[in-house]
């Protein structure tokens, strides 16, 4: 940059170089400051306007003077005041410089008045970076110019980062002594080292090598166990001590492989290890939640309690679990668990009964994809579509670290359905949590969180069901499977559950781990098989892939809306019908379908019941699948066997499939119908649901089509053992040799279109006929079995 040029473009050389000085702002240091002014002074350019003569070299220095006072007087005095880098400079005109005497014109440099300065740190302390708009508003209030206003504010910025950076200097310097003091006084120990044995002085030779590595080892283990330590209290928002000062022992009997560890919340310990993220090399990913209330505070210590005891009760055996008698399921010990565990929910509800069992199981799935689908809602209820009637993500206080679900906590609602009208839908609000323990090892653990909803004083509503710390641990095996141990601890309000089903739920059967176990098996067998390029044996290879895709699409749908028919979920809005004529056991509902392209538009009414049968699950299942003999109990089969025309296998068991179905004895009226039908069945429970579709549109599905717009209304049955403890009556099969079968429940739900005008009035003629057509349903049913009424 040419000065000289810079000057000539200005009204005078002796204010250009005025203004030139006063134009740097005070964040340059005084170094800078002074190099510039001797720069400009000895400047070619500036020697006729700055440049003191020898007759007037006493008005020179003086000017000098005044300039290097100001900045010395500046660093005296910047704790105490401020003052204007911009400070007024008054000189003569331009004429008067074209005087004979060419004197060099004075400045005079005006210090803000107090007033002045009261009004501008005022406003600092509010705003210390005011826009355009505000310091044209102060210069004109305090009489200034605006680039005054605003060379003061970066002055006292900068003064303001000067004091800071002394006082964090000072600070280190404080530390940076305080270590030098202890790096002396372990010199001087090393240099009398005492041995800990006797206690005299003690020869470093005598140190093995092996003593040498452990010591070493000792103090790497000291400092990650202080990182934990550091980041668990951030991730609680307050220090802990208990990590650093215990470890838990192993729990005995434990059937993971697993080392040991302790997280060191709340006095509780937990036998998994901490996981690598918990380690040095991603202790910055280590989410924080902002602590915007106790209620979400109160959320991370329960889940980290839940976790723990969730190891807890999936790690331990005996003398927790034992082993049932009849059955030999596993029981808990209720004595040994209220001897083990402080419940973090508190204490249980009057008149609730316990459930609790546990389930180990190998599952075709890696354990990155099954914690995928348990954190995701949506995923979720797909997985478990017959124990999931409906589920939503409430809130996400974490969602995970380094890009996983380690670390994620969730608040969810789900609406538990066990499938009969005599067992009503466990509704909880609970919070979930994602762990992962090791390399492959992760935990996923539930609580209800609606005790902590009540302490905190947020609107609750009656609990008919507490879901206990349950959940799974998932263990990678090789080849892409799992080691699921799964674990249902739960309290509920017996009162609403018909009695049929009350042994049912009270030995874990009915909501159990075995069941949720057996469906995860089951569906991650579907997914496999699904997956695979290979068509199954007894497939319909007629049928094109994307043709499978939408019939397996179109069957799910089926059995979704089958299930909510059933158990009268949130998923429809069903309207209880109490009409006289119906039997006592019978539940029948009603909806309007409208704007549904896959329903018929109408009153649909739906019912359902359910009964007890001395046969087997397995029997009673082959004998409702099985095409052949489906006259002996459907109408719609017009007193015909019905033929199979395709089949997908779902599963390695010939009964895990959909199918699609016709009838043999097809009058005119039907000879454009259908039957999709879709079976399944693992330890927990077996199903078959069909539903009537139309012959072009099951045409347009089969060949890859779009079955969103395929209209049905399902029906079928459930079929789940007993629970009884008593293997079942005696049964002979005329040779003289008799065994011992168990019991089933049943239960036979219909959803009929009763009228295709969404704003007619539902007649009693028509709740007659599905409730005749339910009880013939059941008779004939029973008459096939030859079971006793």
């Amino acid at each position: 940059m040419s000065f000289g040029g810079f000057l000539d473009n200005s009204s005078g050389g002796g204010l250009g170089g005025a203004t030139i000085v006063a134009d740097i702002p005070f964040s340059n240091n005084m170094a800078a400051a002074g190099a510039m002014a001797q720069n400009i002074y000895n400047s070619p350019g500036l020697s006729l306007a700055l440049q003191p003569s020898i007759d007037n070299q006493g008005d020179g220095v003086r000017m000098g003077e005044n300039f290097d006072a100001s900045i010395g007087r500046r660093s005296r005095e910047e704790e105490h005041e401020s003052r204007s880098g911009s400070d007024n400079i008054d000189g003569v005109s331009g004429d008067d410089q074209d005087a004979a005497d060419n004197r060099p014109r004075k400045k005079r440099y005006h210090r803000h008045t107090p007033q002045q300065i009261q009004e501008l740190e005022a406003l600092f302390k509010e705003c210390p970076h005011p826009d355009e708009k505000q310091r044209l508003e102060l210069s004109k209030r305090l009489c200034l110019e605006t680039r005054q206003v605003k060379f003061w504010f970066q002055n006292r910025r900068t003064q303001m980062k000067t004091q800071l950076e002394r006082h964090e200097n000072s600070l280190l310097r404080q530390e940076n002594d305080k270590l030098r003091a202890e790096n002396m006084s372990i010199r001087e120990a090393m240099r009398n080292p005492i041995c800990t044995n006797c206690g005299g002085p003690a020869i470093i030779g005598d140190l093995s090598l092996e003593e040498q590595h452990l010591r070493i080892e000792n103090a790497r283990l000291k400092d990650e166990l202080d990182r934990v330590c550091a980041l668990a209290s951030k991730f609680l928002g307050r220090p802990l001590s208990s990590l650093a000062t215990s470890i838990a022992p192993p729990l005995p009997n434990s059937n993971l492989e697993l080392g040991v560890g302790s997280n060191g919340f709340g006095g509780l310990s937990t036998t998994l290890p901490l996981g690598p993220d918990f380690g040095g090399g991603v202790s910055n990913s280590l989410p924080v939640v902002p602590p915007n209330g106790v209620e979400r505070s109160m959320f991370l210590e329960l889940a980290l309690a839940a976790m723990d005891e969730l190891v807890k009760m999936a790690q331990t055996d005996e003398p927790l679990w034992i082993r049932s008698l009849e059955g030999g399921r596993e029981v808990l010990n209720h004595d040994e668990y209220s001897r083990m565990v402080t419940p973090c929910i508190g204490i249980k509800p009057a008149g609730f009964l316990t459930e609790a069992s546990r389930q180990t199981g190998v599952v075709i799935i890696n354990s990155l994809a099954l914690v995928e689908t348990l954190m995701d809602s949506n995923r979720w209820a797909e997985m478990f579509p017959c124990m999931i009637a409906r589920t939503s993500t409430t809130d996400v206080i974490s969602s995970g670290m380094g890009g996983t679900r380690n670390g994620a906590i969730q608040l969810m609602h789900a609406e538990l359905q066990l499938l009969s009208p005599l067992v009503p839908v466990r509704e909880v609000n609970f919070l979930r949590f994602c762990k992962q323990h090791a390399e492959g090892v992760w935990a996923v653990v539930d609580v209800s969180i609606d005790t902590l909803r009540e302490t905190s004083g947020a609107p609750t509503t009656y609990v008919k069901c507490r879901r206990l710390p349950s959940g799974c641990v998932v263990q990678d095996m090789p080849n892409g499977y799992s080691k699921v141990t799964w674990v249902e601890h739960v309290e509920y309000d017996e009162s609403q559950v018909h009695h049929l089903y009350r042994p049912l739920l009270s030995s874990g059967i009915g909501f159990g781990a075995q069941r949720w176990v057996a469906t995860l098996q089951r569906q991650c067998e579907c997914l496999a098989i699904l997956m695979s390029s290979t068509v199954p044996t007894g497939d319909h290879t007629a049928i094109t892939a994307s043709g499978r895709r939408s019939m397996l699409k179109l069957a799910q749908r089926m059995t979704g809306n089958f299930c909510a028919g059933v158990c009268a979920s949130t998923v429809h809005k069903w309207n209880k019908l109490n009409a006289g004529n119906v039997d006592e056991d019978v539940r029948v509902m009603t909806r309007k379908s409208v704007d549904n392209p896959g329903e018929p538009p109408g009153i649909v009414l739906s019912a359902a019941t359910s009964v007890w049968l001395p046969v087997s699950p397995q029997r009673l299942f082959d004998f409702l699948r099985d095409e052949r003999l489906r006259s002996e109990w459907d109408i719609l089969s017009n007193g015909g066997p019905m033929q199979e025309i395709a089949h997908i296998a779902k599963g390695q068991d010939h009964g895990n499939c959909v199918s699609l179905l016709r009838s043999s004895a097809m009058n005119t009226n039907q000879s454009s119908m259908l039957i999709l039908q879709e079976t399944c069945m693992d330890a927990g429970g077996s199903l078959v649901v069909y539903a009537p579709v139309d012959i072009p549109a099951m045409q347009v599905v089969m060949n890859g089509g779009d079955s969103a717009y395929v209209a049905l209304l399902p029906s079928g049955f459930s079929i789940i053992p007993d629970g009884t403890a008593s293997p079942g009556p005696t049964t002979s099969n005329g040779n003289g040799d008799s065994h011992r079968v168990g019991g089933s429940l049943l239960t036979v739900a219909f959803q009929i279109l009763v009228n295709s005008l969404p704003t007619a009035k539902l007649t009693v003629e028509s709740v007659e006929t599905v409730n005749n057509l339910i009880s013939c349903t059941v008779q004939k049913i029973k008459a096939a079995l030859q079971c006793e009424s």
